[in-house]
């Protein structure tokens, strides 16, 4: 058996190389390219960057979109980076927060011709390493041999269908008795992807029957309103009444998914937070930073349950899209049940916008 590292594995390196601010070596298609995640990339490395060639500020649509910048890609825009460009002049084009505080940004010269595929899979790395949809991209005729003479990771476009099926694999790592306030006769449960991203949980009251349809609830992690109980979003008591509602039925599962902010992170959310304080709602903070309204992934969910031996569930959520996704992902929905709890002053122009905007049953 070979030593070297499989595609998921790579994947997962150069989220992390991206994290850090090193570069990764991207192959996609024809085109070649040399990437940095523009959030954290440091002086040096964009001026290394730049002595490759011309270099791009690959964007999401829809953070070009609040530029006026041309999406002429259509879900990305590559705008042409000045090699002299002003420090707080690029982080003002990425970050939102940062526009706020200094607006005069652009303008910003577009890129029509060339492949923009290599800056479509950085735009997807930045995303899965939770920064900015943001990259710098500068092309390279060989990445392959950049890769091996700087010790470069590289990722190929072609290979990131099987990165992806590795984030629904997911292996049972751990499992112990916890006795919660809502029921004595819990365990939880730690799932780990074979991808490389956070671990996820499942807390299983009583012993529901694999043959029946099973009382669940999928929530995602939400630091502010699970753990700090912050009044701007339901997430905290629609938690504790899941876990209570199952509890006083005697059994079901919660599944704890980390996917903060509806997939964004809490760096992000912490980012849309601010545009919220500024007059935005939650879906449109989300455009503003480049990303989609929602960013998660519930095929984890779905697969989560499978490991666990369910097949239908009784699904507690207000999100129709949660129904949807589990069905596309193999597991009937025969039932659902509303949780509307959790409203505040607070959080009422949140809720009314995912009523109005997401389609939450509010």
């Amino acid at each position: 058996m070979k030593l070297g590292l499989t595609v998921a594995e790579r994947v997962a390196r150069a989220r992390a190389d991206l994290r850090i601010g090193a570069p990764v070596a991207l192959r996609a298609g024809a085109a070649g390219a040399v990437a940095l995640a523009a959030e954290t990339a440091a002086p040096a490395r964009l001026a290394a960057l730049h002595a490759l060639g011309p270099v791009d500020l690959a964007l999401s649509a829809r953070r070009a979109e609040t530029l006026r910048a041309r999406a002429y890609d259509g879900d990305l825009a590559r705008l042409i980076l000045p090699p002299d460009i002003d420090p707080a002049r690029l982080r003002g084009a990425i970050d939102p927060a940062e526009a706020l505080r200094a607006p005069l940004i652009g303008p910003f010269a577009t890129r029509r011709e060339g492949d923009p595929a290599a800056h479509r899979l950085a735009l997807t790395l930045c995303k899965q390493a939770r920064l900015l949809p943001a990259a710098l991209v500068a092309p390279v005729a060989d990445p392959e041999a950049l890769a091996a003479a700087q010790g470069l990771t590289l990722v190929d476009a072609a290979e990131m269908a099987e990165a992806d099926a590795a984030a629904v694999l997911l292996d049972p790592v751990s499992a112990a008795p916890v006795p919660l306030e809502t029921s004595l006769d819990a365990r939880v449960h730690v799932f780990r992807p074979r991808d490389g991203a956070e671990e996820h949980y499942a807390i299983e009251i009583g012993a529901p029957s694999r043959a029946a349809p099973v009382l669940t609830r999928l929530h995602s992690a939400c630091y502010t309103g699970d753990v700090i109980g912050s009044l701007k979003c339901d997430c905290g008591p629609q938690l504790q009444t899941a876990l209570a509602q199952i509890g006083a039925e005697g059994a079901g599962v919660l599944l704890y998914l980390n996917q903060e902010g509806r997939g964004i992170g809490l760096a992000n959310k912490m980012r849309a937070y601010a545009l919220q304080d500024a007059g935005f709602d939650t879906v449109e903070a989300n455009h503003r930073l480049g990303f989609e309204d929602d960013e998660r992934d519930f095929r984890i969910g779905a697969a989560i349950l499978r490991r666990m031996g369910f097949s239908a569930v009784r699904l507690m959520t207000n999100n129709p899209g949660k129904v949807a996704a589990m069905a596309a992902a193999g597991i009937a929905v025969v039932e659902r049940a509303p949780l509307k709890v959790g409203q505040t002053p607070q959080n009422a122009r949140y809720l009314a916008t995912k009523a109005a905007k997401s389609g939450h049953l509010l």
